[in-house]
């Protein structure tokens, strides 16, 4: 399921393919998935993270986590191929907007690829990427909860273990789940001990 690097492109280069490759002022999200082709998963989850990296950024991450939640739920399933289903794949984002997501993330990318290579790579094929799908389902949920901020971390998490799927780094790959898994475990730390003090302060 995972993708082995089968291009010298980089995949800020492969990102800025993407971006001249678009015929229109907007693209679907169908078209994108269709122009991955063979490392359609790591591509796509981090094409999908890369708006929730933002900080303060309310209401694109709201909108990619769902068919990022979506492409999480198959890798779990272990299929072979991301797939969306229509109303998912009509979804539109400006090409202007793909264009500047990959102007600001190169130099990150390219920072990120120049220490990542070959390693733990049984993280990132079958079986183990199933348990790695589920990580990236609790990251998509965590997304999802509309309350400011809590898509940053999430979302660094579920690119980090992209570009690990990536380049078969499994380094990369836990590296990402612990960050995404910390975040989860604070806000449910957080969220309880919140209502702990108004159940005290109800009863009190």
């Amino acid at each position: 399921m995972a993708e082995a690097v089968d291009s010298p492109m980089t995949i800020s280069q492969r990102l800025g393919r993407l971006v001249a490759d678009a015929e229109s002022d907007t693209v679907t999200l169908a078209w994108v998935l269709d122009q991955l082709h063979a490392r359609a998963f790591g591509l796509f989850l981090l094409i999908l993270a890369l708006p929730c990296c933002i900080p303060f950024l309310y209401g694109v991450p709201q909108v990619v986590a769902l068919p990022l939640l979506f492409i999480a739920g198959q890798m779990v399933l272990g299929w072979g191929k991301p797939w969306l289903p229509q109303k998912l794949g009509e979804r539109r984002v400006a090409t202007a907007s793909l264009a500047a997501l990959a102007r600001r993330a190169d130099p990150w990318l390219r920072r990120v690829e120049a220490v990542s290579r070959p390693r733990l790579a049984a993280l990132t094929r079958r079986p183990l990427d199933q348990l790695v799908g589920l990580a990236l389902l609790a990251f998509s949920i965590s997304i999802l909860v509309p309350i400011p901020a809590t898509n940053t971390v999430p979302g660094i998490a579920v690119a980090v273990v992209a570009i690990g799927l990536l380049q078969r780094d499994g380094i990369l790959v836990v590296l990402g789940m612990i960050l995404g898994l910390v975040w989860i475990g604070t806000l449910l730390f957080a969220g309880a001990t919140a209502a702990s003090l108004i159940l005290a302060w109800i009863g009190g």
